[in-house]
């Protein structure tokens, strides 16, 4: 079971916080160390010091780490055109040496788009145009060198693009989807996916979401054992039930609900939950959601307590 650690840094932290935070995942030994892609905090709150861009922060620790893997759950499709997203995902890509996976969504959070000036259609349309960054930033990626890349659609049109520059990765950065849709999502899941993501909800649920990504992609001829499933959670692990109950993070009753499906609890607890996780969907990969990015002794926990009772 890979472990991987996610952040929320639009919850109040700057880049030194981030900077140790994925110092620590590395020397523990987690497999990767992602962050979130949003602008406002999601429980109201003050978010101070305020708001990061997620490529600029991974680019910075593309430089400063050396064996974790990077990338965010999610990139929002609405926030930035695919031609420039391709260059700076390939970018960090490139500085990183090939570490870099990109997880990308349509977007969801109307308050944070009105308060940045950023349109925020319906949802049939954001996942047009998802669709649509789907296709041309993989096609960006994979054209060969020397080649010109041109794309007609809907929401985007590009005209003899150099497709440059080339990921270290080849063809490309990794693309993780996740998401409850039944139709749409399990599409592009197979279609451009290497990993399918079912965030913060029950074993029941995840195994019915794999199971419509796995009809999508034998209706397209592909091979769903080619596909790695995964699953992300909130987590408040301790050593005693006190030190559960300080670590659990209060945001009111939606996260009171992530928290229903969460890792919450002692260490035996959650490896417990873990094996059950991992024995009823299959699970290979797991993101752990570090609300409280200043809560370091956490994630040493976990990687010296639990990790080692997963094998």
């Amino acid at each position: 079971m890979e472990l991987r650690i996610t952040t929320e840094p639009q919850q109040g932290a700057d880049h030194d916080d981030l900077l140790r935070a994925a110092r620590i995942a590395e020397s523990a030994g987690y497999d990767g160390f992602f962050r979130s892609d949003h602008f406002l905090p999601v429980d109201g709150g003050a978010g101070l010091p305020g708001p990061s861009d997620a490529w600029v922060t991974l680019a910075a620790l593309a430089r400063e780490t050396s064996r974790i893997r990077l990338g965010t759950l999610v990139t929002a499709a609405t926030f930035r055109l695919p031609g420039p997203l391709a260059i700076a995902v390939a970018q960090v890509d490139r500085m990183s040496g090939g570490r870099v996976e990109f997880g990308v969504g349509a977007g969801w959070f109307e308050a944070e788009h009105r308060a940045y000036g950023i349109p925020f259609p319906g949802p049939a349309e954001r996942f047009d145009a998802l669709t649509e960054q789907l296709e041309v930033i993989t096609g960006l990626w994979a054209t060969p060198p020397g080649e010109r890349f041109s794309f007609a659609g809907k929401h985007y049109t590009l005209l003899d693009a150099p497709a440059l520059p080339k990921p270290a990765q080849h063809p490309g950065p990794p693309v993780v989807i996740g998401g409850a849709g039944r139709k749409r999502t399990p599409y592009l899941a197979a279609r451009y996916a290497a990993e399918f993501n079912a965030n913060f909800t029950s074993p029941q649920e995840a195994l019915a979401r794999f199971r419509r990504v796995e009809e999508a992609c034998r209706s397209i001829g592909r091979d769903p054992s080619g596909l790695v499933r995964s699953a992300a959670h909130t987590i408040a692990v301790g050593r005693d039930d006190l030190e559960v109950a300080r670590r659990r993070p209060t945001l009111g009753p939606a996260f009171d609900e992530m928290l229903a499906n969460g890792l919450v609890g002692t260490v035996g607890e959650v490896v417990e939950k873990i094996g059950r996780w991992r024995e009823s969907t299959g699970i290979t990969r797991l993101y752990l959601q570090l609300f409280d990015i200043t809560d370091l002794d956490q994630l040493e926990l976990i990687a010296s307590d639990v990790v080692p009772q997963l094998d």
